[in-house]
């Protein structure tokens, strides 16, 4: 897509309607040392030992070891407080804020005056800048299939979209032919009087998907927002719920991004790029850094002076002890209890929970839900996330939302709505054609992909609860 912004409305709100600005910063106790909770994530790379660093004293997480002030009467919500106005008061926000700010906000509005639900739908992974002139970072394998996938089904359940998503990942309607083993040229071909054309294979279901995206486009139903780092994810999400309070029950917040864990703060981050050598040492120094180097005296410098007189392209197995790349990450703060009582205490939140070990996902989406006190968690494993979802949400059974395995991969000449029956599971009670109440063998399904999109089973299991988040909403402001 040209245009990031799909929005008929542009507005000049500010930033300062946001309340975005911190009136004060609160300072933080340093946290004992001998607390394991509170050391950084240390990566090595070829180093035997790795070791931490000092933690700087603006960043800090929200375990159960903060320190507060003698006058604070509620630890676990000022806990968050602190971490909040810590971790925004020493990361800068991104550029254009503003400006995606003042979108959402005429989109918001916009769709709250016709009375129709919202959903801020993140997707894709966030990066991790290693310099504030970034050429390196840490990133994860997110593409941002789910969220984009699950942008469509809620387009078509009626939802009106915001769309927060890594940049250059897959976007809604445009997925279908931006994927790396789909060339979209591939699709195409030229008349003999030079005009381009689809390819007739592909021609029905291109006319479907483009129906869908100009559909969108016209009735204003999706508007799209890019970020890059983690901070720029957090500043978006933080403003765009701030300002989805007006919808109410009506709000839904699907966080399907994949979110790192861990970053490196402002404070402690290189300005230029990271050297790999020590030419430019004579010159200058680069400043705080995530960088650090062993300690070496005289006689150790001139001996490795000796030893390393090879550039980046030596071919030697044994690596200079210069060489040696030690990166020290914090964790970011979670900012998920944030959300659900500050930023957005009225819409409906759902998170996702992806493990790589079956015998933990239920136990660790239990976790967060009893943790952070929101609506749904839905846990998916890496191996199968595109063939079942487990959601688990207070007061009900786990539910196992899963595609037929024997529903393959669909053609290109396939005619599908790309949906279909799941097998769903409630508790240990068999609702379609199984019993099981546990993850799937991923021995046991068929090669390829599903012929049907386990998202369009996943977003009508969501408007069913979000139906019932409204339900339960209403009922209560007319018994007060």
């Amino acid at each position: 897509m040209a245009n990031p912004l799909i929005t008929n409305t542009m507005a000049s709100q500010t930033l300062e309607d946001l309340d975005l600005q911190n009136t004060h910063t609160l300072r933080r106790k340093e946290q004992d040392s001998s607390s394991s909770s509170s050391h950084p994530l240390s990566l090595a790379f070829n180093l035997a030992e790795s070791r931490f660093s000092t933690r700087s004293p603006s960043i800090s997480s929200t375990s159960s070891q903060d320190t507060m002030s003698s006058n604070t009467t509620n630890t676990s919500t000022s806990s968050h407080e602190v971490a909040e106005n810590a971790y925004f008061s020493s990361n800068p926000p991104p550029k254009a804020l503003p400006q995606h700010a003042a979108a959402a906000k005429a989109f918001i509005n916009q769709h709250a005056a016709a009375n129709r639900r919202v959903v801020l739908v993140t997707s894709g992974g966030t990066t991790v800048p290693l310099e504030k002139q970034t050429v390196r970072f840490i990133d994860n394998f997110s593409a941002g299939t789910r969220g984009a996938t699950s942008a469509e089904y809620f387009l078509e359940s009626g939802y009106a979209v915001i769309f927060l998503h890594r940049q250059f990942s897959l976007l809604p309607y445009s997925r279908h032919y931006s994927h790396s083993t789909d060339c979209f040229l591939d699709f195409l071909h030229e008349n003999p009087d030079g005009s381009v054309v689809a390819n007739p294979a592909h021609q029905d279901k291109m006319l479907r998907v483009l129906r869908k995206y100009n559909a969108a486009k016209r009735q204003n139903l999706l508007l799209m927002l890019p970020f890059v780092t983690i901070t720029d994810y957090l500043y978006e999400l933080r403003a765009v719920a701030q300002l989805m309070r007006p919808l109410g029950p009506n709000g839904l917040l699907y966080l399907a991004a994949a979110v790192s864990d861990f970053f490196v703060p402002a404070d402690r981050m290189s300005e230029h790029k990271i050297q790999s050598t020590d030419a430019t040492d004579l010159f200058k120094k680069q400043g705080p850094t995530t960088i650090t180097k062993e300690p070496r005296d005289q006689t150790q410098q001139q001996q490795q002076q000796e030893e390393e007189a090879f550039d980046n392209f030596d071919s030697s197995p044994s690596v200079p002890r210069s060489k040696r790349l030690v990166i020290d990450l914090d964790p970011v703060p979670k900012f998920l209890k944030n959300l659900v009582d500050g930023w957005a205490p009225e819409g409906m939140i759902v998170s996702f929970k992806l493990e790589t070990d079956p015998a933990i996902l239920v136990r660790k989406a239990k976790y967060s839900l009893e943790r952070y006190q929101h609506h749904l968690v839905i846990g998916n494993l890496l191996s199968t996330r595109k063939w079942e979802v487990v959601f688990v949400s207070p007061g009900r059974d786990d539910k196992w939302i899963r595609v037929p395995i024997n529903r393959r991969k669909k053609t290109t000449t396939t005619t599908s709505t790309l949906s279909g029956a799941a097998e769903e599971f409630v508790g240990g009670a068999k609702e379609h054609r199984s019993s099981e109440n546990r993850p799937l063998d991923p021995a046991t399904l068929p090669e390829g992909e599903p012929e049907i999109e386990i998202e369009s089973l996943i977003i009508p299991a969501v408007e069913e609860l979000h139906s019932k988040h409204i339900e339960g909403a209403a009922e209560r402001n007319e018994s007060k």
